[in-house]
């Protein structure tokens, strides 16, 4: 009795315990978990450049950390035709498997090529570049999103309309 007793207490238990061992499960934020995170002024370089709210997009782990962009409004700033895009990150990011972003502030511009989007990365404080992907056409036909993280657990890339950049995430 005394054994079954201890059996049915560990199978009560046992999700639990399954559960604190899995690494942090990834989801889509929520407008108001944006809203809360990102900047209506994003600092870059000297500037603060408007943000559009309405296009930002994101991912939230269990553990309360983002990962959004949202689109900088650059009409009449310097950044005009640099950057297109704010990536703020509070957990490291690494795109294509060849550019490391730790968390912090990021600025992204893009160029068409014969092979998909040239895609650099730039500090924002800075304006620093840090690197150049490709951004290659997505295989099956999506919804086009001017752009958009996906959480892992359904896509591993950010959608640049038709086109996507892989991305893994660090522990």
């Amino acid at each position: 009795m005394t054994r079954l007793l201890s059996v049915a207490i560990l199978i009560c238990f046992w999700p639990a315990v399954l559960q604190s061992q899995t690494k942090p499960g990834w989801r889509a934020a929520t407008p108001a978990e944006l809203e809360a995170f990102l900047p209506p002024r994003a600092p870059v370089d000297k500037e603060r450049i408007e943000t559009e709210m309405r296009t930002a997009s994101g991912i939230i782990n269990d553990h309360g950390q983002l990962i959004a962009s949202v689109v900088l409004i650059t009409a009449g700033y310097s950044a005009e035709g640099k950057y297109s895009h704010y990536l703020l990150m509070q957990h490291t990011m690494k795109l294509e498997g060849t550019i490391a972003l730790p968390p912090g502030a990021y600025v992204i511009g893009w160029t068409r090529t014969n092979d998909g989007l040239r895609v650099r990365i730039f500090e924002a404080a800075s304006v620093k570049e840090l690197g150049t992907v490709l951004a290659r056409p997505i295989p099956q036909p999506k919804r086009v999103e001017s752009f958009r993280i996906w959480p892992p657990d359904e896509q591993h890339y950010i959608q640049i309309g038709r086109y996507m950049l892989r991305y893994s995430l660090g522990e």
